[in-house]
């Protein structure tokens, strides 16, 4: 498949790149899952609400269109939220219902999990939910059955596979650009990364980004949009911009200091990659490769 994709192009030369937001509380990250059981969410402090507003008050501020990948769990309880995601003008996808890996409970109980989202988010929000992205980027080799499954439950993409090397995930061997890990499944659009030094480096957003130096990031991002003609992919989480929010003393160092580290930045980092670069939502950015339908097995034997 040709990454070059003319519909990411609103303007001139200048390439539109797909914004995300990954909707969940602070409470949810696979950082504290060893830290909070999951028994306790319904106790804690539920901030996500509050930090969505933020969200959408910077996009329209930025005039950004985005897809706000969006757990059934918070769909549930907090529809009105939905519904006004949706009525700014923004994509509704799903991000799972209750941010439990996929690699983890198989397919089975997968299939349950993102029939029970796409349910509860498209009665809140009103509107077909078609996209789809795995809690912790945990689609990748070893789930083989993931994009057919979202296939035969109503999903035309997922962006689920990040093609770099992590302790926590990732599919370093996977193409980096637009493609069908099943014949008979969704199309997959990959997290970005650049290529440096041999290897794919993160380029997506997330915890990279508020690590990293912003003109490290947007040299990145400029390299994936000049050099090979194509979108990238940008996501984060509401939680990101929320420097009050409770610490999690229990969990360990590391994950301590990848959720916290550059949170009371985050908010004018993102604003200023808002005026960087140009902005849609990934339905609308990838439309053409979204209009190329996956060849059903029975063709594709007739083809063989």
């Amino acid at each position: 498949m040709n990454w070059h994709n003319s519909n990411a192009q609103p303007e001139g030369n200048r390439i539109r790149n797909a914004m995300s937001v990954d909707v969940e509380d602070w409470f949810q990250v696979q950082a504290f899952a060893d830290a909070i059981p999951r028994d306790e969410w319904d106790y804690l402090s539920c901030r996500v609400e509050a930090n969505t507003e933020q969200v959408l008050e910077r996009f329209a501020e930025a005039g950004v269109r985005a897809t706000f990948f969006t757990l059934g769990w918070v769909a549930q309880r907090y529809p009105a939220l939905v519904r006004r995601i949706v009525d700014a003008g923004h994509e509704l996808a799903s991000h799972g219902n209750g941010h439990e890996r996929v690699d983890a409970i198989g397919a089975e109980a997968f299939r349950a999990d993102i029939r029970k989202a796409r349910m509860l988010l498209e009665d809140a929000g009103g509107v077909a939910v078609r996209g789809y992205r795995a809690p912790t980027f945990s689609i990748g080799p070893h789930t083989p059955w993931a994009h057919q499954v979202l296939a035969e439950e109503g999903y035309r993409y997922s962006s689920s596979i990040f093609p770099v090397k992590h302790d926590l995930y990732g599919a370093p061997d996977a193409p980096r650009g637009p493609h069908r890990p099943h014949p008979d499944g969704v199309l997959e659009l990959p997290m970005t990364t650049v290529r440096a030094f041999g290897r794919s480096l993160p380029c997506s957003g997330g915890g990279w980004f508020r690590l990293a130096p912003y003109q490290l990031f947007r040299a990145g991002l400029q390299r994936v949009n000049q050099m090979e003609a194509r979108p990238g992919i940008f996501y984060f989480h509401p939680w990101e911009l929320d420097p009050e929010q409770p610490r999690v003393f229990q969990a360990r160092p590391l994950s301590r200091f990848r959720h916290y580290t550059g949170l009371p930045t985050m908010g004018a980092r993102l604003d200023r990659l808002l005026r960087d670069f140009a902005w849609g939502s990934m339905s609308d950015v990838f439309a053409l490769e979204l209009a190329e339908p996956a060849m059903p097995a029975k063709l594709r034997a007739m083809a063989g």
